[in-house]
C-alpha cells in the first residue's frame, strides 16, 4: 500500500514538473474570459504556418524554462494564427478570415481581420495586452529568450508606462540585466 502512494506520489510531481516545461497556450477567446475573472496580461503569438521564424520562435525561445515559467506566471499566453480562420471576439467585434482558402493553408493565405485591426505586418510578432485586453504593442520578429524578456519584464511590471520616449527606453534598456539562462 505504502508502495502504490509513493508510486502516484511520484507520478504526480513528475505530471506537475511536466506541465511547467511547456507554455499554456490557449486561444485569444478563452483568454479574454479568463481575464474576466482573473485579470492578467496577454501574451499573443501571431505567426502563420509557412513562417521559418515564427517555427525557430516555436523551437528555441518558447522552448526557455525560464520564459516557460516566467510566461505561466504573468500572462495569459494565446497562440493565433495571423492568416488562419478562427473567429474571435474583441472588444465587442466578431473578427474572422472571410477570404481564408483552405488548400492555402500551409502557404501565404489571407490576413485574418484581427490582424488586419492589430496592424500586424509581419510574423512572428508577439502582441502584448494589459488585464483589460488592450492592446499595449506589437513586438515583430524572432527573438532570443533574453531578447524576449526585456518586453515580457517591462510589460508585466507595467514599466512600458514610464517609457514614452527612445531616450527612456534606452535607458530600461541599457540598465536591463537578464536573468533567463540560455538554455
Amino acid at each position: 500500500m505504502k508502495k502504490t502512494i509513493l508510486v502516484l506520489t511520484i507520478l504526480a510531481f513528475s505530471f506537475i514538473v511536466k506541465a511547467q516545461e511547456k507554455i499554456n497556450w490557449i486561444s485569444l477567446n478563452e483568454a479574454l474570459e479568463l481575464q474576466k475573472e482573473n485579470p492578467k496580461k496577454i501574451m499573443m503569438d501571431v505567426y502563420t504556418n509557412w513562417c521559418g521564424p515564427c517555427k525557430m520562435l516555436d523551437k528555441q525561445t518558447f522552448q526557455n524554462k525560464d520564459l516557460i515559467k516566467y510566461v505561466n506566471e504573468h500572462y495569459y499566453a494565446v497562440k493565433f494564427n495571423g492568416e488562419g480562420n478562427e473567429i474571435i471576439n474583441y472588444k465587442g467585434e466578431v473578427y474572422n478570415n472571410p477570404d481564408y482558402d483552405e488548400t492555402k493553408a500551409n502557404r501565404r493565405n489571407s490576413s485574418h481581420k484581427l490582424s488586419n485591426y492589430l496592424r500586424i505586418r509581419g510574423y512572428p510578432t508577439i502582441a502584448f495586452f494589459d488585464e483589460k485586453a488592450n492592446f499595449i504593442y506589437p513586438l515583430v520578429g524572432f527573438q532570443q529568450p533574453q531578447q524576449l524578456e526585456l518586453y515580457l519584464k517591462m510589460f508585466s511590471t507595467d514599466k512600458y508606462k514610464e517609457i514614452d520616449t527612445n531616450e527612456k527606453f534606452k535607458v530600461y534598456y541599457e540598465a536591463f540585466k537578464s536573468e533567463f539562462k540560455s538554455k
